[in-house]
């Protein structure tokens, strides 16, 4: 992806098909899904790929143990079968973990256990394997730092897990792979209407300060938890349809839980679930229900949150873990839509909801990083039967992402590079420098730096750290440490002076401080 490439095309192109405002998961498995439709197919992001919720969730691509105790049979059948393709069309980022749910009785092994069964079931040929009961010793050796007191057995049961914001990426490359044209920090700053129908956007690049008029034959409003904001700049008189709710995960050093397999708490005392999932060997803790008044561009963690985590996380370990022992502490937040006038998040539909505006524009929200695709193909088919442009068969289903390939090795630090690892390490016969770590505690090293400004489109330390690596997320305090070289590096490719590395450098300084507890 070269980004400049990209903005040829607004002066080129003189009507697009569709227009997507909203570079996260949904925007982009939309844009996929239109590209690869055939469409011609803009998406616009006013920040960075994934920058929002997109590369801040549980990193757990699942059908919804939760849902299915609720009686949501659809949803959870239908995530499932989402949560099936996305592992077959993306192994280089997605694949199967263990789960481990603790039973502290007779009672919970045989309710657990069954219900696990069910959920196994619903997954039909797309089940990643079946479910187990195990005794408490077998529970021991998979979960080694588990308390063991008053432990009766456990269920073993298999989800998926991945890296968002690299898929994120991924499915950006696969829209522009069938012809679809994304463009990060672009923000549109007003709807263009004739007779009051939606034709057109007004485009501000926030890097060169160009305002674009890009017409269209149909707007589709993807903007997670700030698609109230579109639908109003829409219509004024539009009210708000997203109460937001945020979830605090907390990032530990793996010698806390040096296990393999994932821990799963069903209901804590809010009603949540509470995962410990081992991720680029360190280990994700989460995750809170929190609703907020309003959504925030970099949302922060409340003391209450934390200290939530942190007490209920301490029930399940024999280890004690504390403040100080957080590396890293980051804030997704949901847009839940409301329905039937229900006010507590937790029990929110995680479905997702369209809604076509007089104008024409289409709003999708709701939902979740698992039902991305199903979502997508549902967009397109309405912005289709909105606009009335030429109706064409979906291929998402069966359509490889970007970096796919068979025969993965999974010991390969690269491997969420997939198919383009090979060209990312052929970068080090340019310069042997870039073959060196960027940080000692790290697997990341200097060539994935000019791999995400070369062909991902990264513009910012952040983008660097936060999203094209994973970095920020996994130890706030190395991002920091590093953030010299990664500026350095970029400022070479991008050739920019030492001012430019100096104000990167601040900048993401203060944000990466935020991703610390004090």
């Amino acid at each position: 992806m070269n980004r400049n490439g990209m903005l040829q095309h607004l002066d080129e192109v003189k009507v697009w098909d569709i227009i997507i405002i909203g570079g996260g998961a949904t925007g982009l498995g939309t844009a996929v899904d239109a590209a690869s439709r055939g469409y011609k197919t803009l998406l616009v992001e006013q920040f960075d790929f994934a920058k929002g919720t997109s590369s801040r969730s549980t990193k757990l691509v699942h059908g919804g143990v939760r849902y299915l105790a609720q009686g949501n049979i659809k949803l959870v059948r239908e995530s499932l079968k989402e949560r099936g393709l996305l592992l077959k069309n993306a192994p280089h980022v997605c694949h199967n973990l263990s789960f481990v749910l603790p039973c502290y009785s007779l009672w919970q092994i045989i309710y657990y256990g069954f219900g696990l069964k069910v959920y196994n079931f619903l997954s039909g040929t797309l089940s990643l394997g079946k479910t187990k009961i195990i005794t408490a010793k077998n529970a021991k050796t998979l979960l080694p730092t588990i308390n063991p007191s008053q432990l009766k057995g456990a269920i073993v049961y298999q989800d998926g897990q991945f890296d968002d914001s690299r898929l994120a990426i991924n499915l950006a490359q696969t829209a522009v792979d069938n012809g679809g044209t994304v463009i990060n920090y672009c923000a549109v700053t007003g709807i263009i209407k004739e007779n009051k129908k939606i034709t057109g956007v007004q485009i501000s690049d926030k890097i060169n300060g160009n305002v674009y008029d890009a017409k269209c034959k149909v707007l589709i409003n993807a903007t997670g938890v700030f698609a109230d904001k579109i639908m109003q700049m829409d219509d004024g008189m539009m009210k708000k349809i997203i109460l937001p709710s945020q979830g605090i995960h907390l990032v530990f050093d793996k010698h806390i839980f040096p296990a393999h397999a994932a821990l799963m708490i069903p209901k804590t005392s809010d009603g949540r679930v509470l995962f410990a999932i081992p991720w680029h060997d360190k280990v994700i803790v989460g995750t809170t229900d929190t609703q907020i008044d309003e959504a925030a561009i970099e949302p922060a963690p409340l003391e209450e949150e934390i200290g939530f985590v942190l007490q209920h996380i301490n029930k399940y370990l024999r280890v004690n873990v504390h403040r100080k022992n957080v590396l890293s502490v980051f804030v997704g937040q949901r847009p839940l839509v409301i329905k039937n006038k229900i006010r507590k998040s937790s029990l929110m539909p995680r479905s997702h909801t369209i809604i076509i505006s007089n104008s024409g524009l289409v709003t999708i929200t709701g939902g979740k990083w698992t039902s991305y695709r199903k979502m997508g193909e549902d967009a397109v088919n309405n912005a289709v039967f909105s606009a009335k442009l030429d109706k064409r068969k979906c291929i998402t289903e069966t359509l490889k992402i970007h970096g796919w390939q068979d025969n993965l090795d999974k010991s390969d630090a690269m491997l969420v590079y997939g198919s383009d690892a090979k060209a990312l390490k052929q970068l080090c016969a340019e310069n042997e420098d870039w073959a060196n770590l960027l940080h000692p505690t790290l697997k990341n090293i200097k060539a994935e730096v000019i791999w995400a400004v070369r062909k991902e489109m990264a513009l910012t330390i952040e983008d660097v750290l936060a999203r094209r690596t994973r970095i920020l997320f996994l130890d706030a305090k190395a991002a920091m440490e590093c953030a010299a070289t990664v500026a350095k590096l970029m400022a070479g490719e991008m050739k920019k002076d030492n001012s430019w590395q100096q104000q990167q450098i601040i900048s993401f300084t203060e944000l990466a401080k935020q991703y610390l507890l004090s």
